[in-house]
């Protein structure tokens, strides 16, 4: 990291569940720009690690965590569709913790993501984000993403809509 500390990509396993939960879990509290609006529950959370562990061990989504001092302070995905006209693009997502951000977490996260992409055989990959979230747009762009497009008033967040900005980095 650039803070001179070390941090551990690799792929999430049940071990990580508390961990995870805390994790999105913070990112509601902090009022972060994500899907995600209210607090989840163990529950909740236990049946989207097993369904996140399913679709990797099926190889239709890689995912991979960031781990500081043994606590997963990262979570990134990328899902591709199989079998249609648009198999040859991947999405992706990415989550950061706050204290854990512009450390470089986040680019060593994509570059991974992208070199999964690649095994694949993935032409592109695309995302999306809040319009108002400036520092990973930002990110995004530094590291070969183009806007292509944007959704008006894609989400709600505090009573005021915002754009989604869609994004597409088209891989060699």
């Amino acid at each position: 990291m650039r803070d001179g500390g070390n941090v551990v990509l690799r792929t999430p396993t049940w071990n990580d569940l508390d961990d995870l939960l805390s994790l999105i879990n913070s990112l509601v509290e902090e009022g972060a720009n994500i899907i995600v609006d209210k607090r989840v529950t163990r529950q909740e959370e236990i049946e989207w690690l097993s369904k996140a562990l399913a679709r990797l061990e099926r190889d239709e989504a890689f995912y991979l965590v960031a781990e500081v001092d043994g606590r997963v302070v990262g979570n990134s995905e990328l899902t591709r569709e199989t079998g249609g006209r648009d198999s040859h693009v991947g999405r992706l997502g990415i989550a950061i913790r706050e204290g854990f951000r512009n450390l470089g977490i986040g680019t060593e996260m994509m570059k991974a993501l992208f070199e999964q992409a690649r095994v694949w055989g993935l032409k592109g990959v695309m995302l999306g984000h809040f319009a108002t979230n400036e520092r990973a747009h930002r990110l995004f762009q530094r590291i070969g993403f183009v806007e292509v497009g944007r959704i008006p008033k894609k989400f709600l967040k505090d009573g005021r809509y915002t754009d989604e900005i869609v994004m597409v980095k088209m891989l060699d």
